[in-house]
């Protein structure tokens, strides 16, 4: 409704405007005929001109300040809502889109957005200009106007044959430039990836291809401007050549006044800009009909995890039943095209307990996790934390309540106390530091050159791995989770550094609901309980000591990930039980191998 008001206000003053510019030539007629030809008072008419000039110039300036002040407002609200969008929409969406392109649909396609909002206003004003002028030249000397306004039927046909001709060529230049932020954005989110395989030239061809492609389509869009829009400029001038050899004519025949004959002149001059507006409002409302499919694209792309109608309220804590309390009940998931992830996964975790779920690449683990916070939702089954099925909660509620240390650890752009706050940003410095304490990241916080204020660079790569994984848990912790989930939150940080972390992760586990992912063996024995994945299920449940006494899976398991430490190799065979125990010779020399880096 605001928006609908401000554009009425903006159409309103262009009207205004119209009107004072339409009254200009009309006064400067009747100046002439009557201050200079015939015996009325010149300054009067020369006072009264300047005043319709001032007149039409303050509306001038208050149209196009409304027509800006209203495009900026829409072109804001339309980025919010892009962007309050794009965060609600599931994990899934995000996997499979570029980020350049939805860059892209966020900055340079609500900019064309807002260039044609800005015309609204403008051009609407600029029309009832135009139907002002026809009607005056039309009613003052028909025969004349005939001439003057006969080039304008050729006008509309050019705008249309340019409208048709632009359009798909906007198209391809917008989604180059799609293409090409996304090759700019991954370059430049993986630039160490890059110089570290001295493969610079590589994103610099991929630049160069994608560079040379907008210039192609930009080129082509140059091309129908350069055939289209001179025409449209030299039209209207067609009528002026025909005012001024007609016209004179019949002024020297007595048929017409100097003043009619000047307001003809005015008043067609008036009509090339308008028009020329016209031929530019037709080209923006092309890259403006462009942006809006691509902007609507996201916007009328629906989450497949939403809130509940009518969400449940987790229950609050009391003495006789702490929370945290996690179920799995016959859970069976697939990614789309798929086979089963988890297929039928059933377990109890007892609030304040800590499990480790271990298993091979591929069996579920971190999918598990991914269901836990509905980042996907379960094809069948249930999960419940302290009773509630996670699908009945507010996404805000089970987000709230379940804190996660991700494998790969992302810090913003900012100080290192907004890090930690992130959850909640309005908490004290002795949350802070509490919860940095607990982490075990105060010290060498405390050492960095301004403290908690240091603003950590990009992705924070100016910290260590370990640094990194510390200030995640330290956040995780201000959250204030009923359940913490650790996925594979040392498998960034050096073996021999690793026990630095598991000190803070121990300290931060104590009565605590936690599920633990891990494959080192030291992180592992922090958990009371054990369960080992495969193909989705659970195969074995129990301590850490007991599995690798029993279990040959288990010590195969954790033999190929100490094989993949060792060797800095995702991909390293799973080494089969015998050739385990062959190389570390029974499960308690295997698990000193283990925590000793020995495997």
């Amino acid at each position: 409704m605001e928006q609908r008001r401000g554009l009425i206000v903006g159409v309103v003053v262009g009207l205004l405007w119209a009107v004072g510019k339409v009254s200009v030539p009309q006064i400067t007629k009747l100046g002439i005929d009557r201050g200079i030809n015939g015996d009325g008072s010149l300054p009067f008419w020369t006072g009264l001109v300047v005043a319709a000039a001032v007149i039409a110039g303050i509306f001038t300036a208050f149209r196009r300040w409304v027509a800006f002040r209203e495009s900026r407002w829409i072109e804001t609200r339309l980025r919010e809502q892009i962007f309050d969008h794009l965060l609600r929409l599931h994990v899934g969406y995000h996997d499979r889109t570029q980020t350049g392109q939805l860059m892209s649909r966020a900055s340079s396609d609500l900019q064309q957005l807002q260039a044609f909002v800005v015309m609204i206003p403008i051009t609407l004003s600029n029309l009832a200009m135009i139907i002002a002028v026809v009607v005056l030249l039309l009613a003052s000397h028909p025969y004349l106007a005939m001439f003057a306004l006969a080039p304008l039927p050729l006008v509309n046909v050019l705008a249309s044959r340019f409208s048709r001709r632009i359009q798909p060529v906007v198209m391809a230049v917008q989604q180059e430039q799609a293409q090409l932020a996304t090759v700019v954005e991954e370059s430049v989110s993986g630039v160490r990836v890059i110089k570290g395989f001295g493969a610079e030239g590589v994103q610099f061809a991929k630049v160069n291809i994608e560079a040379d492609d907008i210039q192609r389509v930009s080129m082509e869009a140059a091309r129908i401007r350069s055939r289209f829009l001179p025409a449209l400029d030299v039209l209207p001038a067609l009528g002026l050549v025909a005012v001024l050899g007609i016209g004179g004519h019949r002024v020297i025949d007595g048929a017409m006044t100097v003043g009619d004959l000047v307001k003809f002149n005015a008043y067609i001059t008036m009509l090339i800009w308008p028009l020329r507006n016209l031929a530019m409002t037709v080209a923006l409302g092309q890259r403006a009909s462009v942006a809006l499919t691509r902007v609507n694209e996201v916007l009328s792309t629906p989450s497949a995890i939403v809130d509940p109608l009518v969400p449940v309220p987790l229950p609050a804590a009391t003495i006789e039943r702490p929370v945290g309390e996690v179920r799995f009940r016959n859970v069976v998931f697939a990614y789309e095209g798929s086979d089963p992830v988890i297929d039928g996964f059933d377990l109890t975790i007892p609030a304040g307990r800590a499990v480790a779920l271990v298993g091979a690449t591929g069996s579920g683990k971190s999918t598990l996790v991914r269901l836990l916070t509905r980042f996907h939702d379960v094809r069948s089954g249930a999960i419940e934390i302290d009773g509630v099925d996670v699908r009945s909660m507010s996404l805000a509620d089970l987000r709230s309540a379940v804190g996660i240390v991700f494998e790969d650890t992302f810090l913003f752009h900012d100080p290192v106390r907004v890090n930690i706050a992130f959850a909640r940003p309005g908490v004290s410095e002795d949350v802070v530091q509490g919860a940095a304490r607990l982490a075990g990241a105060h010290e060498f916080i405390t050492h960095l050159p301004e403290g908690y204020d240091t603003i950590l660079g990009e992705r924070g790569y100016s910290l260590s791995g370990g640094q990194r994984q510390r200030i995640a848990i330290a956040r995780a912790i201000v959250a204030e989770p009923r359940v913490l989930v650790l996925d594979d939150a040392t498998s960034a940080v050096d073996p021999s550094k690793e026990h630095e972390i598991r000190e803070a992760m121990s300290t931060v586990m104590r009565d605590r609901t936690t599920i633990v992912i891990a494959h080192r063996s030291g992180t592992i024995a922090l958990a009371d309980t054990v369960v080992l994945l495969d193909d989705g299920r659970a195969v074995a449940v129990g301590s850490h000591e007991e599995l690798l006494a029993t279990n040959d899976r288990y010590r195969q398991v954790l033999a190929a990930w100490a094989v993949r430490d060792e060797d800095g190799d995702d991909d390293a065979p799973t080494p089969n039980p015998e050739a385990t125990t062959a190389v570390v010779g029974s499960p308690v020399a295997f698990s000193r191998a283990v925590d000793g880096g020995v495997v």
